[in-house]
Protein backbone atom coordinates (compact mmCIF):
# COMPACT_ATOMS: atom_id res chain seq x y z
CA UNK A 1 0.00 0.00 0.00
CA UNK A 2 1.83 3.32 -0.97
CA UNK A 3 1.31 6.25 1.00
CA UNK A 4 1.84 9.83 0.18
CA UNK A 5 2.87 11.75 3.10
CA UNK A 6 1.36 15.04 3.36
CA UNK A 7 4.24 18.12 3.82
CA UNK A 8 3.59 18.34 7.22
CA UNK A 9 4.81 14.31 8.02
CA UNK A 10 7.98 13.82 5.08
CA UNK A 11 10.33 14.92 8.29
CA UNK A 12 8.72 12.84 10.71
CA UNK A 13 10.13 9.66 11.84
CA UNK A 14 7.03 8.40 12.85
CA UNK A 15 4.92 8.91 9.39
CA UNK A 16 7.94 7.75 7.59
CA UNK A 17 7.76 4.10 10.38
CA UNK A 18 4.43 3.77 9.62
CA UNK A 19 4.74 4.12 5.78
CA UNK A 20 7.23 2.05 5.58
CA UNK A 21 4.80 -0.90 7.30
CA UNK A 22 1.85 0.38 4.99
CA UNK A 23 3.92 -0.63 3.04
CA UNK A 24 3.59 -4.56 3.46
CA UNK A 25 -0.44 -4.11 3.43
CA UNK A 26 -2.17 -5.59 0.06
CA UNK A 27 -5.77 -5.33 1.34
CA UNK A 28 -6.36 -8.99 1.63
CA UNK A 29 -8.75 -8.54 4.67
CA UNK A 30 -7.59 -11.89 6.19
CA UNK A 31 -7.18 -9.79 9.32
CA UNK A 32 -10.70 -8.59 9.46
CA UNK A 33 -12.01 -11.99 9.71
CA UNK A 34 -10.24 -12.23 13.05
CA UNK A 35 -11.10 -9.02 14.65
CA UNK A 36 -12.15 -8.88 17.86
CA UNK A 37 -13.93 -5.56 17.24
CA UNK A 38 -15.29 -5.94 13.49
CA UNK A 39 -16.97 -9.34 14.54
CA UNK A 40 -18.93 -7.63 17.27
CA UNK A 41 -19.52 -4.60 15.03
CA UNK A 42 -19.57 -5.39 12.01
CA UNK A 43 -18.27 -2.15 10.46
CA UNK A 44 -14.91 -2.32 8.34
CA UNK A 45 -13.78 1.24 10.27
CA UNK A 46 -13.92 -1.37 13.25
CA UNK A 47 -11.69 -4.04 11.86
CA UNK A 48 -7.44 -3.66 11.24
CA UNK A 49 -8.08 -3.17 7.18
CA UNK A 50 -10.82 -0.22 7.96
CA UNK A 51 -8.20 1.56 10.73
CA UNK A 52 -5.57 1.20 8.41
CA UNK A 53 -7.04 3.58 5.89
CA UNK A 54 -8.16 5.78 8.45
CA UNK A 55 -4.18 6.17 9.33
CA UNK A 56 -3.70 6.07 5.72
CA UNK A 57 -5.41 9.24 4.90
CA UNK A 58 -4.06 10.99 8.22
CA UNK A 59 -0.56 10.44 6.69
CA UNK A 60 -1.83 12.10 3.55
CA UNK A 61 -3.16 14.81 5.09
CA UNK A 62 -6.45 14.46 5.25
CA UNK A 63 -7.94 15.85 9.00
CA UNK A 64 -9.04 13.46 11.87
CA UNK A 65 -11.77 13.71 13.73
CA UNK A 66 -13.35 12.71 16.53
CA UNK A 67 -15.02 9.36 14.59
CA UNK A 68 -11.46 8.95 13.46
CA UNK A 69 -10.25 8.65 16.69
CA UNK A 70 -13.53 6.81 18.34
CA UNK A 71 -12.72 3.74 15.61
CA UNK A 72 -8.57 3.56 16.67
CA UNK A 73 -9.70 3.79 20.47
CA UNK A 74 -11.93 0.80 19.96
CA UNK A 75 -9.06 -1.54 18.48
CA UNK A 76 -8.26 -3.96 21.72
CA UNK A 77 -4.41 -3.85 20.45
CA UNK A 78 -4.99 -7.30 20.76
CA UNK A 79 -2.48 -8.11 17.42
CA UNK A 80 -4.74 -11.42 16.42
CA UNK A 81 -4.50 -9.26 13.31
CA UNK A 82 -0.58 -9.64 13.49
CA UNK A 83 -1.51 -13.48 14.17
CA UNK A 84 -3.37 -13.44 11.02
CA UNK A 85 -1.55 -11.50 8.14
CA UNK A 86 0.03 -13.16 5.78
CA UNK A 87 2.17 -9.88 4.87
CA UNK A 88 4.29 -9.39 8.26
CA UNK A 89 2.16 -5.71 8.96
CA UNK A 90 3.44 -5.03 12.39
CA UNK A 91 -0.23 -3.70 12.87
CA UNK A 92 0.73 -3.32 16.53
CA UNK A 93 3.39 -0.29 15.97
CA UNK A 94 1.13 1.44 13.30
CA UNK A 95 -1.99 2.02 15.59
CA UNK A 96 0.46 3.19 18.31
CA UNK A 97 1.46 5.81 15.56
CA UNK A 98 -1.89 6.56 14.10
CA UNK A 99 -3.45 6.62 17.94
CA UNK A 100 -0.77 9.67 18.74
CA UNK A 101 -0.90 11.92 15.46
CA UNK A 102 -4.60 11.66 15.66
CA UNK A 103 -4.71 12.66 18.97
CA UNK A 104 -2.37 15.39 18.63
CA UNK A 105 -5.13 16.88 16.04
CA UNK A 106 -8.22 15.87 18.02
CA UNK A 107 -8.94 16.92 21.10
CA UNK A 108 -10.93 14.52 23.61
CA UNK A 109 -13.72 15.61 25.29
CA UNK A 110 -12.52 16.68 29.50
CA UNK A 111 -14.00 13.78 31.32
CA UNK A 112 -12.55 11.64 29.02
CA UNK A 113 -9.59 13.03 29.08
CA UNK A 114 -9.52 13.40 33.10
CA UNK A 115 -10.30 9.43 33.15
CA UNK A 116 -7.51 8.66 30.88
CA UNK A 117 -5.36 10.75 32.71
CA UNK A 118 -6.56 8.79 36.26
CA UNK A 119 -5.72 5.49 34.57
CA UNK A 120 -2.13 6.94 33.07
CA UNK A 121 -1.34 8.28 36.26
CA UNK A 122 -2.93 6.18 39.21
CA UNK A 123 -2.24 2.26 38.06
CA UNK A 124 1.64 2.77 38.32
CA UNK A 125 1.19 4.93 41.08
CA UNK A 126 2.37 4.30 44.65
CA UNK A 127 -0.95 5.30 45.56
CA UNK A 128 -3.00 2.37 43.91
CA UNK A 129 -2.22 0.05 46.69
CA UNK A 130 -3.60 1.69 49.51
CA UNK A 131 -6.57 3.01 46.85
CA UNK A 132 -6.81 -0.96 46.37
CA UNK A 133 -6.65 -1.61 49.89
CA UNK A 134 -9.45 0.62 50.52
CA UNK A 135 -11.72 -0.66 47.92
CA UNK A 136 -11.25 -4.15 49.06
CA UNK A 137 -12.54 -2.74 52.50
CA UNK A 138 -15.46 -1.15 51.14
CA UNK A 139 -16.14 -3.88 48.82
CA UNK A 140 -19.67 -5.04 49.82
CA UNK A 141 -21.05 -1.45 49.17
CA UNK A 142 -19.66 -0.65 46.10
CA UNK A 143 -22.17 -1.03 43.09
CA UNK A 144 -21.30 -4.51 40.65
CA UNK A 145 -19.47 -3.18 38.07
CA UNK A 146 -17.18 -1.65 40.62
CA UNK A 147 -16.85 -5.20 42.83
CA UNK A 148 -15.80 -6.73 39.29
CA UNK A 149 -12.82 -4.11 39.42
CA UNK A 150 -11.68 -4.69 42.81
CA UNK A 151 -11.16 -8.08 43.64
CA UNK A 152 -10.97 -9.86 47.25
CA UNK A 153 -7.54 -9.50 49.00
CA UNK A 154 -5.08 -11.80 47.99
CA UNK A 155 -2.45 -13.57 50.09
CA UNK A 156 1.05 -13.55 48.97
CA UNK A 157 2.34 -16.44 51.04
CA UNK A 158 5.60 -17.08 52.02
CA UNK A 159 8.83 -16.07 49.49
CA UNK A 160 11.48 -17.92 49.71
CA UNK A 161 15.06 -17.55 51.42
CA UNK A 162 17.15 -19.78 49.89
CA UNK A 163 20.34 -18.44 47.82
CA UNK A 164 20.74 -20.01 44.83
CA UNK A 165 23.88 -20.02 42.44
CA UNK A 166 21.27 -19.68 39.18
CA UNK A 167 19.22 -16.76 39.61
CA UNK A 168 16.91 -14.45 37.58
CA UNK A 169 15.27 -10.99 37.44
CA UNK A 170 11.38 -10.72 37.87
CA UNK A 171 9.51 -7.98 37.65
CA UNK A 172 7.17 -7.05 40.64
CA UNK A 173 4.91 -4.43 38.12
CA UNK A 174 3.16 -2.28 39.18
CA UNK A 175 -0.81 -3.63 39.45
CA UNK A 176 -0.08 -7.02 40.31
CA UNK A 177 1.80 -7.16 43.74
CA UNK A 178 -1.34 -5.17 45.24
CA UNK A 179 -4.23 -6.89 42.93
CA UNK A 180 -2.89 -10.44 43.04
CA UNK A 181 0.29 -10.83 45.27
CA UNK A 182 0.53 -14.87 45.21
CA UNK A 183 1.41 -14.88 41.60
CA UNK A 184 4.99 -13.40 42.22
CA UNK A 185 5.50 -15.17 45.06
CA UNK A 186 3.89 -18.53 43.59
CA UNK A 187 6.46 -17.72 40.49
CA UNK A 188 9.69 -17.54 43.18
CA UNK A 189 8.27 -20.91 44.94
CA UNK A 190 8.45 -22.80 41.39
CA UNK A 191 11.59 -21.83 40.55
CA UNK A 192 12.99 -22.19 43.95
CA UNK A 193 11.92 -25.56 43.83
CA UNK A 194 14.04 -25.67 40.97
CA UNK A 195 17.19 -24.46 42.61
CA UNK A 196 16.67 -21.04 40.57
CA UNK A 197 16.25 -17.79 42.81
CA UNK A 198 14.30 -14.66 41.99
CA UNK A 199 15.38 -11.19 42.50
CA UNK A 200 12.96 -8.30 42.38
CA UNK A 201 15.08 -5.13 42.21
CA UNK A 202 12.79 -2.41 43.95
CA UNK A 203 13.50 0.25 41.70
CA UNK A 204 12.33 -1.07 38.69
CA UNK A 205 8.41 -0.26 38.73
CA UNK A 206 5.80 -0.22 36.15
CA UNK A 207 6.96 -1.50 32.50
CA UNK A 208 5.36 1.44 30.80
CA UNK A 209 2.78 -0.10 28.59
CA UNK A 210 0.00 1.38 30.61
CA UNK A 211 1.06 4.77 29.64
CA UNK A 212 2.14 3.56 26.46
CA UNK A 213 -1.33 2.15 25.07
CA UNK A 214 -2.65 5.70 26.73
CA UNK A 215 -0.95 7.33 24.40
CA UNK A 216 1.49 8.99 26.94
CA UNK A 217 5.05 7.21 25.19
CA UNK A 218 6.97 9.64 26.24
CA UNK A 219 6.13 9.07 29.84
CA UNK A 220 6.26 5.20 29.28
CA UNK A 221 9.89 5.52 27.51
CA UNK A 222 10.96 7.61 30.67
CA UNK A 223 9.24 4.64 32.74
CA UNK A 224 11.67 1.75 30.62
CA UNK A 225 15.00 3.93 31.24
CA UNK A 226 14.34 3.59 35.08
CA UNK A 227 13.99 -0.14 34.54
CA UNK A 228 16.50 -0.82 32.70
CA UNK A 229 19.24 1.67 34.88
CA UNK A 230 17.39 -0.71 38.30
CA UNK A 231 18.60 -4.16 36.22
CA UNK A 232 21.71 -3.07 34.79
CA UNK A 233 23.81 -3.82 37.28
CA UNK A 234 22.52 -7.22 37.82
CA UNK A 235 22.64 -8.79 34.40
CA UNK A 236 25.90 -10.09 34.65
CA UNK A 237 24.54 -12.61 37.39
CA UNK A 238 20.97 -13.42 36.11
CA UNK A 239 20.18 -16.15 33.16
CA UNK A 240 17.41 -13.82 32.77
CA UNK A 241 14.42 -11.27 32.94
CA UNK A 242 11.31 -13.52 33.78
CA UNK A 243 7.83 -11.95 33.45
CA UNK A 244 5.08 -13.66 34.94
CA UNK A 245 2.51 -11.30 33.16
CA UNK A 246 2.23 -11.38 29.49
CA UNK A 247 1.79 -7.85 29.12
CA UNK A 248 4.75 -6.83 30.77
CA UNK A 249 6.49 -9.27 29.01
CA UNK A 250 5.73 -8.28 25.32
CA UNK A 251 6.21 -5.16 26.30
CA UNK A 252 9.67 -5.55 27.85
CA UNK A 253 10.74 -7.69 24.88
CA UNK A 254 10.08 -4.44 22.84
CA UNK A 255 12.41 -2.13 24.51
CA UNK A 256 15.10 -2.25 21.77
CA UNK A 257 12.40 -0.96 19.38
CA UNK A 258 10.86 1.44 21.38
CA UNK A 259 13.71 3.19 22.17
CA UNK A 260 16.33 2.19 19.53
CA UNK A 261 16.57 5.84 18.52
CA UNK A 262 17.73 6.96 22.03
CA UNK A 263 21.63 7.15 21.78
CA UNK A 264 22.13 6.74 25.64
CA UNK A 265 19.94 3.62 26.09
CA UNK A 266 19.83 1.78 22.35
CA UNK A 267 22.14 -0.65 23.04
CA UNK A 268 20.77 -1.57 26.79
CA UNK A 269 17.58 -1.52 25.30
CA UNK A 270 18.11 -4.36 22.61
CA UNK A 271 19.92 -5.83 25.35
CA UNK A 272 17.23 -6.33 28.08
CA UNK A 273 15.17 -7.49 25.07
CA UNK A 274 16.96 -9.93 24.27
CA UNK A 275 17.44 -11.27 28.41
CA UNK A 276 13.54 -11.14 28.98
CA UNK A 277 11.46 -14.33 28.70
CA UNK A 278 7.99 -15.61 29.51
CA UNK A 279 8.12 -17.45 32.34
CA UNK A 280 6.01 -20.40 29.95
CA UNK A 281 9.38 -20.38 27.93
CA UNK A 282 11.12 -21.56 30.55
CA UNK A 283 8.43 -24.49 31.17
CA UNK A 284 9.92 -26.73 29.41
CA UNK A 285 13.14 -27.19 31.64
CA UNK A 286 11.00 -26.70 34.68
CA UNK A 287 9.08 -29.65 33.61
CA UNK A 288 11.92 -31.64 33.84
CA UNK A 289 13.20 -30.15 36.74
CA UNK A 290 10.00 -30.65 38.48
CA UNK A 291 8.30 -33.92 37.84
CA UNK A 292 9.46 -35.62 40.50
CA UNK A 293 8.27 -32.59 42.65
CA UNK A 294 4.85 -32.38 41.71
CA UNK A 295 1.96 -34.23 43.98
CA UNK A 296 0.25 -36.52 40.67
CA UNK A 297 -3.03 -36.99 42.74
CA UNK A 298 -3.43 -33.22 43.89
CA UNK A 299 -2.99 -32.31 40.23
CA UNK A 300 -5.57 -35.32 39.06
CA UNK A 301 -7.85 -33.86 41.53
CA UNK A 302 -7.55 -30.56 40.75
CA UNK A 303 -10.16 -31.77 37.85
CA UNK A 304 -10.61 -29.92 34.27
CA UNK A 305 -8.69 -27.06 34.00
CA UNK A 306 -9.35 -24.50 30.69
CA UNK A 307 -6.40 -22.94 29.57
CA UNK A 308 -6.70 -19.15 28.40
CA UNK A 309 -4.03 -17.86 26.52
CA UNK A 310 -4.13 -13.75 26.69
CA UNK A 311 -3.69 -12.10 23.26
CA UNK A 312 -0.13 -10.61 24.84
CA UNK A 313 1.35 -14.10 25.02
CA UNK A 314 -0.31 -15.46 21.97
CA UNK A 315 -0.09 -12.85 19.51
CA UNK A 316 2.33 -10.07 21.10
CA UNK A 317 5.00 -13.11 22.01
CA UNK A 318 3.94 -15.68 19.39
CA UNK A 319 4.48 -18.18 21.69
CA UNK A 320 1.47 -20.98 22.13
CA UNK A 321 0.94 -24.76 23.21
CA UNK A 322 3.72 -24.52 25.63
CA UNK A 323 1.94 -23.58 29.06
CA UNK A 324 -0.99 -26.97 28.01
CA UNK A 325 1.53 -29.11 26.62
CA UNK A 326 4.31 -28.89 29.43
CA UNK A 327 1.56 -28.57 31.94
CA UNK A 328 -0.11 -31.70 30.98
CA UNK A 329 3.26 -33.83 31.07
CA UNK A 330 3.25 -32.77 35.02
CA UNK A 331 0.01 -34.59 35.65
CA UNK A 332 -2.91 -31.53 34.65
CA UNK A 333 -5.76 -32.17 32.94
CA UNK A 334 -5.76 -28.87 30.69
CA UNK A 335 -7.14 -27.96 27.67
CA UNK A 336 -7.25 -25.22 25.32
CA UNK A 337 -10.53 -24.76 24.08
CA UNK A 338 -11.21 -25.10 20.95
CA UNK A 339 -13.59 -22.44 20.01
CA UNK A 340 -12.04 -19.01 19.08
CA UNK A 341 -9.29 -19.37 21.43
CA UNK A 342 -7.16 -16.70 19.36
CA UNK A 343 -9.77 -14.28 20.34
CA UNK A 344 -9.37 -11.42 23.06
CA UNK A 345 -11.18 -12.07 26.14
CA UNK A 346 -11.87 -7.76 26.56
CA UNK A 347 -9.43 -7.30 28.83
CA UNK A 348 -6.50 -5.56 27.22
CA UNK A 349 -5.54 -3.49 29.71
CA UNK A 350 -7.55 -0.43 30.15
CA UNK A 351 -10.01 -1.54 27.65
CA UNK A 352 -12.49 -2.53 29.63
CA UNK A 353 -12.63 0.70 32.16
CA UNK A 354 -12.48 2.85 28.64
CA UNK A 355 -14.88 0.31 26.43
CA UNK A 356 -16.78 -1.57 29.19
CA UNK A 357 -19.61 -2.16 26.48
CA UNK A 358 -17.64 -4.41 24.06
CA UNK A 359 -15.12 -5.61 26.70
CA UNK A 360 -17.75 -7.12 28.50
CA UNK A 361 -19.26 -8.65 25.82
CA UNK A 362 -16.02 -10.11 24.98
CA UNK A 363 -15.51 -11.35 27.87
CA UNK A 364 -19.19 -13.23 27.96
CA UNK A 365 -18.32 -14.71 24.89
CA UNK A 366 -15.09 -15.58 26.08
CA UNK A 367 -16.37 -17.50 29.28
CA UNK A 368 -19.16 -19.25 26.84
CA UNK A 369 -16.43 -20.90 25.19
CA UNK A 370 -14.17 -22.31 27.94
CA UNK A 371 -17.27 -23.44 29.51
CA UNK A 372 -17.71 -25.57 26.78
CA UNK A 373 -14.25 -26.47 26.99
CA UNK A 374 -14.71 -30.12 28.10
CA UNK A 375 -17.65 -30.73 26.21
CA UNK A 376 -20.85 -30.78 28.57
CA UNK A 377 -19.03 -30.38 31.74
CA UNK A 378 -17.62 -26.87 32.83
CA UNK A 379 -13.87 -27.02 34.06
CA UNK A 380 -13.30 -27.06 37.59
CA UNK A 381 -10.72 -23.93 37.26
CA UNK A 382 -9.59 -21.64 34.56
CA UNK A 383 -6.02 -20.83 33.87
CA UNK A 384 -4.16 -17.49 32.49
CA UNK A 385 -1.29 -16.16 31.90
CA UNK A 386 -1.91 -12.13 32.96
CA UNK A 387 -3.28 -10.63 35.87
CA UNK A 388 -5.72 -8.48 34.04
CA UNK A 389 -7.45 -11.04 31.62
CA UNK A 390 -7.52 -13.30 35.38
CA UNK A 391 -9.05 -10.44 36.67
CA UNK A 392 -11.31 -9.60 34.00
CA UNK A 393 -12.41 -13.30 33.63
CA UNK A 394 -12.77 -13.74 37.14
CA UNK A 395 -15.59 -10.93 37.31
CA UNK A 396 -17.78 -12.55 35.16
CA UNK A 397 -17.96 -16.34 36.90
CA UNK A 398 -17.91 -18.33 39.82
CA UNK A 399 -15.39 -20.50 38.51
CA UNK A 400 -11.94 -19.99 40.00
CA UNK A 401 -9.58 -18.08 37.45
CA UNK A 402 -6.02 -18.18 38.29
CA UNK A 403 -2.61 -17.92 36.80
CA UNK A 404 -0.87 -21.52 35.74
CA UNK A 405 2.25 -20.77 38.19
CA UNK A 406 -0.07 -20.86 41.15
CA UNK A 407 -1.89 -24.26 40.17
CA UNK A 408 1.46 -25.69 39.80
CA UNK A 409 2.95 -24.48 43.10
CA UNK A 410 0.01 -25.73 44.89
CA UNK A 411 0.92 -28.80 43.65
CA UNK A 412 4.41 -28.84 44.96
CA UNK A 413 3.00 -27.68 48.09
CA UNK A 414 1.04 -30.85 48.45
CA UNK A 415 3.39 -33.03 47.49
CA UNK A 416 6.17 -31.36 50.03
Amino acid sequence: MHTDLAPEYRGSADALAAAAILRKCVHCGFCTATCPTYQLLGDELDGPRGRIYLMKAVLEGVAPTRKTQAHLDRCLTCRNCESTCPSGVSYGQLIDIGRKLVDAKVTRPAAEKALRWTLSEGLPSALFAPTLKLGQMLRPMLPGVLQGKVPPKQHAGRWPTAVHQRKVLLLAGCVQPAMTPNINSATARVLDAAGIQCLIVAKAGCCGAVKFHLNDQEGAKAQMRVNIDAWWPYLSEVEAILMNASGCGVTVKEYGHLLHDDPAYAAKAARISELTKDLSEWLPELSVQLASKVSRDWAAQAGAIAFHPPCTLQHGQQLRGGVEKHMGELGFNIKITGAESHLCCGSAGTYSVLNPGLSGQLRERKLGHLNTTFGAERPDLIVSANMGCITHLQSGTTTPVRHWIEVLDQALNESA
